[in-house]
């Protein structure tokens, strides 16, 4: 729909589906010269994105060119790692001459990132506590792009389900679907005791409940063996991390060298928030540039040769720079990248081998059918700002598609919709239940 609205994209309920979730109705309302598509999918193991630009990037581009339209953009920019060669040039042969482009990223973490995006394809920095807007950009994920193209309410979400599994896979799934189920559908898990990742290993979450919903921005399910180095790291407790941290940091700041906004020049320095752990009296200083980490986890994860946690460190100083509003001089200031700040990449095969991956397959082809189950558990809250408030009643039935929560007025959100057709079995404050 070329002529799609900013006022009816808000009421279809698009949000960001590689990040946090932020409403896209909102982004689109700002005005700028360049609109990215951040296909980069730079974590290891995920691989949703690649296929849906290989599958859908007609939808894809027709996205696009809604965005440009509506932020008045006259460059369009896909930026893509350079190892899909089948890929960017299956893209390639779509563009016509319409200001669309391709750009070849590296094979490096963390190229998703929109600050590292933005840079890489433009080679303006955005300023540190700023928004790609402030440089005259707008990043997009893929899939955000294809449910543009496709102006319908959004009821599926696409993800990886991968690692300890037997046949690793891209799914299209109703949302509201369990983990479990998304891990069957990937012939189940190869470990008898596992633990499970939603999103990426470098920044995924520990799900605590394999019967926890898919939601709008639900990237992958990567299942692992309990006793995985990676598990262990997320049961570490944080009086574990500071305790160990305070007492085996030697300050040797490979956290900050190997940093990817500190390579930007923004002020962000993972080893002064963990010098902060132990120095109180000098703490306001220390945690100065907490505000801008963007918690990629390459610190705590690569960097660290004492396998110690200065990405928790700077997590743990946010709110105090927040509660006591300190701002580092540099804040919204200009700066300029590190000499060095193309020869400190980090390589996904790095990533692979470090964190103990090569064991799993590293793919996952899109599988054709959806995976629609007969029951569906759908979170009020699927993105930045207010929860959805639910518009049917238990007992009701509706179709795959209506609405079923809206947002409070004048609040930032985004509407909810059913994701398969059937009754409402349950509503609480957290979700409602639908049953085929």
């Amino acid at each position: 729909m070329a002529d799609l609205t900013v006022d009816q994209i808000a009421r279809l309920g698009l949000v960001g589906c590689g990040g946090a979730g932020f409403p896209t109705h909102v982004k689109l309302q700002a005005p700028v010269e360049t609109v990215i598509v951040n296909g980069a999918e730079c974590e290891p193991l995920l691989h949703k994105d690649k296929e849906l630009m290989r599958l859908h990037g007609q939808e894809m581009l027709e996205g696009l060119r809604i965005a440009m339209r509506l932020t008045g953009a006259q460059r369009g920019v896909v930026g893509i790692k350079h190892r899909y060669e089948d890929v960017i040039a299956g893209i390639r042969a779509l563009i016509g001459d319409d200001g669309i482009s391709v750009h070849e990223l590296t094979d490096t973490y963390p190229a998703g990132d929109e600050f590292i995006l933005t840079f890489d394809v433009t080679g303006a920095v955005i300023p540190p506590g700023g928004l790609p807007k402030d440089v005259g950009v707008l990043t997009q994920n893929v899939e955000t792009l294809i449910n543009l193209a496709r102006a319908r309410p959004v009821t599926r979400k696409c993800l990886t389900v991968g690692g300890a599994v037997r046949e690793p896979v891209s799914l299209e799934v109703a949302i509201g679907t369990s983990l479990r189920v998304c891990i069957e559908a990937a012939g189940g898990a190869t470990a008898a005791d596992i633990a499970v990742l939603t999103g990426g290993v470098m920044m995924g979450r520990l799900a605590t409940d394999l019967d926890a919903p898919v939601i709008k921005t639900t990237g992958a399910v990567l299942v692992f063996p309990a006793d995985h180095p990676l598990i262990a790291k997320c049961h570490r407790t944080e009086d574990h991390t500071v305790r160990i941290g305070r007492s085996a940091c030697d300050q040797c700041s490979f956290c900050t060298d190997l940093c990817p906004r500190w390579l930007l020049g923004h002020p962000i320095e993972p080893h002064r928030a963990m010098r902060a752990l132990g120095f109180h009296e000098e703490r306001a200083q220390l945690v100065l540039g907490a505000s801008y980490c963007c918690e990629c986890n390459l610190c705590s994860l690569i960097a660290c040769p004492e396998d110690l946690d200065p990405r928790g460190a700077c997590i743990r100083d946010k709110p105090t720079a927040r509660e006591q509003g300190l701002q580092h001089p540099l804040h919204g200031r200009e700066t300029r990248p590190h000499a060095l700040y193309s020869h400190r990449r980090t390589p996904i095969s790095r990533l692979i081998a470090k964190l103990g991956l090569r064991q799993f397959r590293n793919e996952g082809p899109m599988r054709a059918e959806p995976l629609i189950p007969d029951r569906v558990t759908i979170p009020l809250r699927q993105h930045i700002g207010a929860p959805a408030e639910p518009t049917v009643k238990r007992g009701e039935r509706v179709g795959e598609g209506d609405l079923i929560a809206a947002i409070p007025e004048g609040s930032l959100g985004a509407p909810i919709h059913a994701s398969i057709s059937g009754q409402v079995a349950a509503i609480t404050e957290e979700a409602i239940t639908l049953n085929r």
